[in-house]
């Protein structure tokens, strides 16, 4: 029996590159990644490489700092190449003087790390694909090496935070998941102040749960022990009536009548669209078809978390092919104007539908109807808003 001839196994020059980055990834220190990324590109002929990060405030694009990493001023992402590619996720080429500016989106499970950029002297096909597969990397290697260093965290901070933003920060997910059946965004404001709202999520299979809290007041504790409740009863594979209830145990247990948190907690079938939700006295979530809001997510309620409310009643809806669900807290709708207006909810649906009609993805609604209302406030805040969109692909 004659044995087949065994594939060419010498490396080519894309693998040599990329591999270059696979044999160091494991023992990489955080601040090297930046020296890594300049080497790279400095091997497919480019120059002044940037990784830029978004900051907190989800209003620029900071450079990272490292050797062989070009500096600069942070970039607006409503108003820059950058930004284009951040809210697209899609690269943009810039011709320049000399060469072509490359900006290429930094994803990791759909969420947006930041931007990979580059200049070229000129661009082909190959060049384009060795630095979309370059920027997955880099991506990649930011997720993994932030848990071992502050660099990450100081270059996306832009003013001081305080501790209670810090915990929440530290306990939330990813703000973005982009996935072929379902997608969602969270925005949190103010964002280096935020200490009573918060989200969680997680896809399981073809299933997400997901839940929105807003603990009364400023109530850090709360909230952290409610997310943390959550987290726990969801892991042991527990219906969304009995979540309700370890989680109301939770805060009862740590906190007495003292505190509590209004909640929703939801179950989408990414594969059937069939969407279950409770809601603990929590504003009910807005419905998005067709691109705008038809109804919102009533259904029977129970008390806030902490109150030792009933057994909370399932409701149920099946979402049609592009249906998004719009869940935030009260901040976001009980707000004030200069002029001392609440802005309420029939404003909110206003600015919804127009934002709706632009065809951008959840990530970009998201952020751009959280930033509306943040300038309708002229920038300023007196409790937490915290908005998530949630989108069933089909």
């Amino acid at each position: 029996m004659t044995a087949e001839p065994r594939a060419d196994r010498f490396e080519s020059f894309g693998e040599a590159l990329l591999g270059a980055v696979l044999d160091r990834a494991h023992e990489l220190p955080p601040h090297l990644i930046g020296p890594l990324v300049a080497d790279m590109t400095e091997r497919l002929g480019g120059r002044r490489p940037q990784v830029l990060l978004q900051d907190y405030g989800q209003l620029l694009l900071v450079p990272l700092p490292g050797e062989g990493l070009a500096g600069g001023h942070p970039q607006a992402i409503d108003d820059s190449a950058a930004g284009r590619c951040f809210l697209d996720a899609l690269p943009v080429e810039l011709p320049e003087d000399d060469g072509v500016r490359v900006h290429l989106p930094l994803l990791d499970g759909g969420d947006q790390v930041g931007v990979m950029a580059v200049t070229l002297d000129r661009l082909d096909d190959d060049d384009r694909r060795l630095l979309r597969r370059l920027s997955g990397l880099v991506a990649d290697l930011l997720v993994t090496k932030h848990g071992y260093s502050d660099l990450f965290f100081r270059t996306r901070r832009g003013e001081p935070m305080s501790v209670a933003a810090e915990i929440q920060w530290s306990l939330l997910p990813p703000l973005a998941m982009i996935m072929p059946r379902v997608a969602l965004a969270g925005v949190l404001e103010p964002a280096y102040d935020v200490a009573g709202d918060s989200f969680d999520y997680a896809l399981n299979g073809d299933v997400l749960q997901l839940a929105m809290i807003d603990a009364m007041g400023h109530g850090l504790g709360a909230a952290t022990v409610a997310i943390g409740a959550y987290r726990h009863a969801r892991r042991l594979g527990t219906g969304l009536t009995e979540i309700y209830a370890f989680m109301d145990r939770a805060v009862a247990g740590q906190f007495g009548a003292d505190h509590f948190v209004t909640a929703q907690m939801m179950r989408l079938d990414t594969t059937t669209g069939r969407l279950q939700w409770v809601n603990a006295g929590h504003p009910a979530p807005m419905l998005v078809r067709d691109h705008r809001v038809t109804g919102r997510l009533v259904g029977p309620t129970t008390l806030p978390v902490g109150l030792g409310g009933a057994e909370p009643e399932v409701s149920e809806l099946r979402l049609e092919r592009g249906d998004r669900v719009l869940c935030f807290t009260d901040g976001l709708i009980e707000e004030h104007t200069v002029g001392e207006e609440q802005f309420g909810e029939e404003q909110l649906i206003d600015w919804v539908n127009g934002l709706e009609r632009t065809g951008r993805g959840v990530r970009a609604v998201a952020r751009s109807l959280s930033h509306t209302l943040k300038r309708a406030r002229g920038g300023r805040t007196t409790d937490d808003a915290t908005l998530l969109l949630v989108e069933w692909c089909g």
